[in-house]
């Protein structure tokens, strides 16, 4: 411990070589994994202070790091639980990191789209250790700091090898980058009540890459209420076209339980035409698997239908047969998003079979045109025309709304393998 001492005060990045060097090709001891096991009911009971205290610590004395976090995930303690229960749960498949993969592949990719570097996991391992041993104190000796610290740099060493390989696929791709490009506002389209999308140009006038439907970019902008950079995440909502970018933004407004959209609020009412934003590089696990032939469905719920207009126009633009249902949720007309591209998309192709359910209907809604259904969705009602052999399902929505469709189509007897969903922000835990 004092050599790693002494290594720290030397530099964090000289810290992080030595750890890579002793972690990337050293297992975990038997006798480490059984301590960390052993750990898991503190970490169930304490978990969330121990992240919370983490998270304070790391941006007091990182402040440069403010820019990279969710400062709104951050006041509602959304994210301090979503890596309480990453915690945890890497504790409970210790032995079996295989189980991680699905994780580590969502969690990189957004890494990667916010420009996460390697040296960057000495400070947040540092800071995770030293709040574990501050929540739980006399309950951990150097034994257990010890064999957390192993199984830390085994957790980073498998996140660093992901997010390199992630930069080396985005420099090799053609007119790809690494971090932050500056792009220009060339057009919005107010799409509905809630929801603007914005055309993003680069400024540099170079070319533009393509990308797997269904993926998003990061996007940074300065917001004047917290005096910083903020980033954020969204779903490229068009197939690409090599001119710019389209992202689909929801307004989100103030309620009891949450404040306003931070980011949101300023591409709504700051952005105008020709403002200049930061992009990332589009990344994302959540794709469509354009080469199959097999039977697609396709679920959303308000905001979460702009991946899946991607995943939608990719399929029909390319003239395939391939069998679409397109299942929508949303409140009311006037925040049914891209109505009338959808209209046209199923008009003009078979294959696409629409089902659109409002909440509340209101005056003037046309069923069959403007909607299918009045209520929630319920896919038993409908499960002749959803649960179709051999189909994906993919789900995007609020989470509330993903895990009843998730658990319908299970209950429906759709294999687990077979249902793909995107979690926008932290994930529950």
């Amino acid at each position: 411990m004092l050599a790693r001492t002494i290594i720290w005060r030397a530099g964090r990045e000289a810290l992080f070589r030595l750890h890579r060097r002793t972690y990337a090709s050293t297992a975990l001891t038997p006798k480490q994994i059984k301590i960390v096991k052993s750990t898991i009911p503190a970490l169930e009971e304490h978990g969330v202070e121990i992240t919370t205290l983490f998270y304070r610590q790391l941006l007091d004395k990182h402040p440069e790091l403010r820019n990279i976090f969710n400062t709104a995930h951050q006041d509602t303690g959304e994210q301090p639980a979503a890596l309480a229960h990453a915690v945890w749960a890497y504790a409970v498949n210790i032995e079996n990191p295989d189980a991680m993969k699905t994780a580590i592949s969502r969690i990189g990719h957004k890494h990667a789209s916010l420009g996460v570097t390697a040296d960057q996991y000495s400070i947040v391992g540092e800071g995770l250790l030293s709040a574990i041993k501050q929540v739980l104190g006399d309950g951990v000796n150097s034994q257990v700091m010890d064999a957390w610290d192993a199984a830390y740099w085994q957790l980073a060493e498998y996140f660093i090898t992901f997010e390199e390989g992630l930069y080396r696929e985005a420099m090799a791709t053609p007119g790809g980058w690494k971090g932050w490009r500056k792009f220009f506002t060339s057009d919005k389209v107010q799409e509905s009540e809630e929801i603007i999308s914005f055309h993003l140009t680069p400024a540099d006038k170079g070319a533009l890459p393509s990308y797997k439907p269904g993926q998003f970019v990061s996007i940074r902008c300065f917001v004047p209420g917290l005096g910083t950079y903020q980033s954020r995440q969204y779903s490229l909502s068009d197939v690409p076209n090599g001119k710019y970018f389209q992202i689909s933004v929801k307004k989100e407004f103030a309620s009891d339980t949450k404040p306003a959209g931070r980011v949101s609020n300023v591409l709504h009412e700051s952005l105008p035409e020709g403002s200049e934003v930061d992009i990332s590089m589009p990344f994302g696990d959540f794709v469509l698997d354009i080469n199959a032939m097999t039977p697609v469905v396709l679920i959303s719920g308000g905001v979460g239908l702009t991946p899946m207009m991607a995943m939608l126009k990719k399929i029909t633009e390319e003239g395939k047969s391939r069998r679409v249902v397109f299942i929508h949720a949303a409140r009311n007309s006037r925040v049914h998003a891209m109505k009338d591209t959808l209209i046209e998309i199923v008009r003009d192709n078979p294959q696409v079979t629409r089902l659109v359910y409002y909440e509340r209907v209101e005056e003037g809604d046309t069923p069959g045109l403007d909607y299918d259904h009045e209520g929630r969705v319920d896919l038993t009602e409908v499960k002749d025309k959803v649960i179709l052999p051999g189909a994906d399902y993919y789900i995007c929505g609020p989470s509330p709304f993903m895990n009843a469709q998730s658990k319908a189509l299970r209950d429906l007897g759709v294999d687990e393998k077979h249902i793909r969903m995107e979690v926008f922000g932290s994930p529950p835990s």
